[in-house]
């Protein structure tokens, strides 16, 4: 059943409704006073929000420490946000927010900046930032280019032109163990990498796939060092055939489509600057797919899991 746009907004259609979700995400009901230390409950103050403890009046912040701080944009409007980045398939882009919302261009694109760090794609080493979750069993891995004025590589480059970003992709398959159960395949991760050099590719892989998986490549000469790594590795010589038996990369190359044609066809340009926080939110929908209309539910828990540290420009 689709989480249609009525049942939204009977859930989260005023500011207050949204504010009193988010309040219960990050406290409980009754809970400890920071400061008389007794089990209380925590009321709503008229004009702020805050809420008070019922025995000694000490305010408590529910949107302290998130995407939300220090906002002046109703949250009604931010939870809309959230809902459209999670209905469509290729994204809203801030120009379409801006519209919709009748906000200036520069609240809509830091709305959607905002939410796009509940996205953050956490898995891999936790030297490497990530939660220590890899992704093993069968993974497909190759990378693409996006934006840019590069022309075909078999000719001479130009120069002049401006370069394109490398975006690689790993692809965890979907697969079912002896009793026909899902092993929790079709993970993704994205990633912006600076080059397509054979070290750098290595790096990635080994924070972010398990050394027992089975990585599946192309025939690129960068995917040399993975038998020294321990790693089995399949590849597919694309020059001559796309599928051998159980090895190709269909999967990652299907992701391509979807995030090109939906920067292209969205957003149309992307900053280098801010290419990993777009790559994100295709990744997070892609990996969160599965939920369909949980999908905003699940993002909205994100808001009691991400720390904001700081917070210097006010919407």
């Amino acid at each position: 059943m689709k989480f249609s746009l009525k049942e939204f907004r009977q859930e989260y259609g005023t500011h207050e409704q949204c504010l009193e979700v988010i309040k219960r995400l990050r406290f409980s009901d009754l809970m400890e006073c920071p400061k008389c230390k007794g089990k209380e409950k925590f009321y709503t103050v008229k004009g702020r929000t805050a809420y008070a403890c019922n025995n000694c009046g000490h305010h408590i912040y529910p949107l302290a420490g998130t995407i939300f701080e220090k906002t002046t944009t109703p949250l009604d409007l931010w939870f809309f946000a959230m809902y459209l980045m999670t209905q469509t398939r290729s994204g809203t882009s801030a120009k379409q927010l801006e519209r919709m919302l009748g906000v200036t261009y520069k609240t809509a694109w830091r709305m959607f900046k905002q939410i796009r760090m509940l996205m953050v794609n956490t898995i891999g080493t936790e030297s490497s930032g990530g939660n220590g979750e890899l992704l093993d069993g069968t993974v497909e891995i190759d990378e693409t280019f996006i934006g840019g004025k590069g022309k075909n590589r078999a000719f001479k480059p130009n120069f002049n032109e401006i370069p394109k970003e490398v975006v690689m992709g790993m692809v965890q398959r979907n697969e079912q163990d002896k009793n026909g159960t899902d092993t929790g395949g079709n993970k993704v991760y994205l990633k912006h990498i600076p080059n397509t050099g054979k070290w750098t590719l290595l790096e990635q892989i080994k924070n972010h796939v398990d050394a027992k998986a089975r990585v599946i490549t192309d025939e690129y000469y960068g995917y040399t060092q993975l038998k020294y790594h321990c790693y089995k590795h399949d590849f597919v010589k694309h020059k001559e055939t796309y599928v051998v038996g159980d090895i190709y990369t269909q999967n990652v190359e299907n992701l391509w489509s979807i995030l090109k044609r939906g920067i292209y066809g969205v957003y149309r340009v992307v900053s280098k600057k801010y290419l990993q926080a777009y790559i994100d939110e295709y990744s997070w929908r892609y990996n969160n797919r599965k939920y369909q209309d949980k999908m905003f539910e699940k993002l909205l828990s994100e808001i009691a899991n991400i720390k904001v540290i700081s917070q210097v420009k006010v919407a």
